[in-house]
């Protein structure tokens, strides 16, 4: 199974930018899709967004949609979430995911692989 470790997450503003890094580990990449999940405290795993890892393209969920960028470097194995404008309402526990499928699925079940997770707590 690859691995894949989250880290970044931290305490900031609102308004404020912080980058996440999903380091992956164990299998070759080029046919998946590596996705962004969000847990606040109560809530369920939320879809954030999924990038290809051989290709690049890009999905959000509309409610980062503007504010959120993902992007990958291959050489790295490593792929960014990019978050400007951080909203309080962002809070939450940030997930990396993998789907081997390459299936271009919003949805945490279609993902075979998870990261630990990292926090981010924005306050006002």
């Amino acid at each position: 199974q690859v691995q894949l470790v989250e880290s970044g997450g931290g305490l900031v503003q609102a308004g404020d930018s912080l980058r996440l890094s999903c380091a992956a580990s164990g299998r070759t990449f080029s046919s998946y899709t590596m996705g962004w999940f969000r847990q606040a405290p109560g809530k369920g795993r939320e879809f954030v967004g999924f990038i290809t890892w051989s290709s690049g393209s890009t999905v959000y969920a509309d409610s980062v949609k503007g504010r959120f960028s993902i992007s990958r470097d291959n050489a790295k194995n490593t792929v960014y979430l990019q978050m400007n404008s951080l909203k309080p309402e962002d809070t939450a526990v940030y997930y990396c995911a993998a789907n081997h499928q390459n299936s271009w699925t919003r949805a945490p079940a279609g993902y075979d692989s998870w990261g630990q997770g990292t926090q981010v707590t924005v306050s006002s």
